[in-house]
């Protein structure tokens, strides 16, 4: 989805969720990006969190993830307040150069 921020109407970033056809890809990710600009108003933990609530409302998976490189230390703390966790961190073929950290949300029991 594309965030507009609310007062002046401007495209600040995007969120949703996404599943590459790639062989090694987790599986269904949420994800954001921001433009530097907003970074620290709450946009990506809201974003983040109608993504999280949307998928698993619309997708019958146990588990969510997102896909974050180990230097992007703003993306982990928006996780974790979504309640992801860091299972394992390693290489995905489409980008080989560095490892990413693949972060899980479980679904809720009862959910």
């Amino acid at each position: 989805w594309a965030v507009e921020e609310r007062s002046t109407g401007r495209l600040v970033g995007r969120a949703g969720t996404h599943r590459p056809p790639r062989p090694d890809w987790p599986g269904l990710e949420v994800g954001w990006t921001f433009h530097p600009e907003v970074w620290g108003r709450g946009y990506a933990t809201e974003a983040g969190r109608a993504s999280v609530d949307w998928a698993f409302a619309s997708h019958d998976v146990g588990e969510l993830v997102s896909v974050i490189l180990p230097s992007n230390a703003p993306s982990q703390a928006v996780a974790r307040r979504l309640g992801f966790e860091l299972r394992e961190e390693r290489v995905l073929s489409h980008f080989p150069s560095e490892r990413h950290g693949i972060w899980v949300l479980p679904r809720a029991t009862g959910s």
